[in-house]
């Protein structure tokens, strides 16, 4: 066990030197995984470093050209998609040439089906099992980000004619010799998240929690995330974390009305006061159960989506085909709202991420 400890924690450092999040937490479970496992197959070292060590799907290719090299074995061959949705990315890493076997053609449709049933089911009524599994694949969601020009200006073959980089070649070069050209650069749009912590929306919560650590690992500089109960309390800086369980322990110790009422209204207006959405996608996942004047929540609501781009609110209810928004706080954001949308499946929050990659 001594040489099998010098040996991954090496392994771990080589990872970190090639910007995996190696750190000491996952080396610990690296080596009590392969405890359990045999250390001469390079197959089962091969999954055990890349479940426990890697932190996201960005890791991967890191890893693979790492483990190659580390121990000199076979670089494993994943077929890598384009898309937002997780479930092809991970059937093929559970499907993937571990066992060693010959595929008879049974297992891969079988996963398949366990995890597209598992993608439409409510989290609220998951197993303890079932729901961390829909939380690893929550982790490969890739929260991909519509962009807006920028005021910053790039240089290009063609568009607006930069006098600026014109003149200054012509005096450089004693002649206009050739005419320079600019556009405008491009970024992310920002995206606002309120995350509902109260009573009624603690089935959701810790899901709804680690979709905005998908979002804030995809783009940290262009979302902002806040709880919101009885107060509004930032929690970006937490969830900034690679690790999920880490980021959300962090949260855990920041937000101090877990499981309280909702005060929608004047969380808002305590936001608008102090911050500012303009030209960003505002999300609001709450169930609208509120606590506060629904009137004030109106009000917000309007001032709100004049700032915005577009006001989108995600309710874990709306997934159910006889779904009415009847609560007051629902009636009160409804006539301000661009979309409403379901949040109670995986499914939905992939469906959520492409919006907000097209919006």
């Amino acid at each position: 066990m001594d040489e099998l400890a010098a040996t991954m924690t090496g392994f771990a450092r080589t990872l970190r030197a090639a910007g995996v999040a190696a750190d000491h937490e996952r080396t610990q479970s690296l080596l009590k995984a392969l405890g359990h496992l045999d250390v001469t197959d390079p197959g089962e070292v091969y999954w055990a470093g890349r479940l426990t060590l890697c932190a996201g799907p960005d890791d991967l290719p890191r890893y693979d050209r790492c483990f190659a090299a580390y121990f000199g074995g076979r670089k494993a061959a994943l077929q890598r998609t384009a898309t937002t949705s997780v479930t092809r990315h991970l059937a093929e890493r559970q499907d993937d040439g571990v066992s060693g076997g010959e595929d008879d053609g049974t297992t891969a449709p079988a996963t398949a089906s366990r995890i597209e049933v598992l993608r439409h089911r409510d989290v609220a009524r998951l197993t303890d099992a079932e729901r961390a599994e829909v939380h690893r694949m929550m982790a490969l969601l890739k929260g991909g980000r519509a962009r807006r020009r920028s005021r910053r200006f790039e240089s290009a073959h063609r568009g607006a004619l930069d006098q600026r980089r014109t003149i200054r070649d012509a005096l450089r070069k004693g002649e206009v010799a050739r005419l320079r050209h600019r556009r405008h650069t491009t970024r992310p749009r920002t995206v606002v998240l309120f995350v509902d912590v109260s009573g009624s929306m603690a089935p959701y919560a810790e899901t709804l929690l680690r979709f905005a650590h998908a979002l804030v690992r995809s783009e940290p500089r262009a979302t902002r995330v806040y709880s919101v109960g009885t107060r509004l309390t930032p929690i970006t800086a937490e969830l900034r974390h690679r690790d999920p369980g880490t980021a959300l322990n962090e949260v855990s110790k920041v937000v101090p009305d877990w499981s309280g009422g909702t005060r929608l209204g004047e969380e808002l207006k305590e936001y608008l006061a102090r911050f500012s959405a303009r030209g960003a996608i505002v999300v609001i996942a709450s169930d609208g159960w509120e606590r506060g004047d629904p009137e004030l929540l109106g009000t917000q609501m309007a001032r709100l989506a004049r700032q915005a781009y577009q006001v989108i609110w995600v309710n874990p209810h709306k997934g159910y085909e006889d779904y009415q928004p009847l609560t007051g706080g629902m009636r009160a954001a409804l006539p301000y709202l661009d979309d409403l949308v379901a949040g109670h499946s995986l499914a939905a929050f992939e469906q959520l991420s492409e919006r907000l990659a097209h919006a």
